[in-house]
């Protein structure tokens, strides 16, 4: 008989631990964190020496300045940012690129010549009241002045 108590204690030990073990919940995880691009409000890609990835606060935190630009009605308004040169500069954009592509947040995008824009002195990512940034390029198309931009691709 007692083995027979052994062998029924056996069976339920076994037995509680895989209930508890059933029974626990694992500690929870917290998710990765994200990668910089995918945190990114503005990024710079393509033809350049080092593809750059900048956050709202980052961006709004570099030296800024004003220019002004005159819309399709015939009105001249303000526009606070940072210059596209500096951000140019940082990425290194390669000799034979030629061209630069604004991509918006809804897939819109403007292009110009990148030697137009290096030559423009005034041409800004704006700071946008409901965050984010918009292109002002006085003096170009309207076609250029994209709203919502999120990335700015060197050819």
């Amino acid at each position: 008989m007692s083995k027979r108590l052994w062998y029924l204690f056996f069976v339920f030990v076994l037995l509680v631990s895989v209930l508890v073990a059933c029974g626990s919940t694992p500690e929870p995880t917290t998710p990765p964190e994200p990668a910089a691009s995918e945190k990114a409000a503005l990024k710079i890609t393509g033809n350049v020496s080092q593809e750059m990835a900048w956050t709202e606060e980052e961006v709004r935190a570099m030296e800024t300045m004003e220019a002004e630009s005159t819309n399709k009605s015939g009105e001249t308004e303000t526009y606070t940012g940072v210059s596209l040169n500096t951000l140019l500069e940082m990425a290194g954009p390669a000799g034979d690129a030629t061209t630069v592509t604004f991509v918006a947040d809804d897939g819109y995008t403007g292009e110009m010549a990148l030697a137009d824009l290096q030559a423009c002195a005034d041409c800004i990512a704006s700071f946008r009241n409901q965050g984010g940034f918009s292109i002002v390029a006085p003096g170009f198309p309207g076609s250029v002045q994209v709203k919502g931009v999120i990335e700015i691709q060197v050819k």
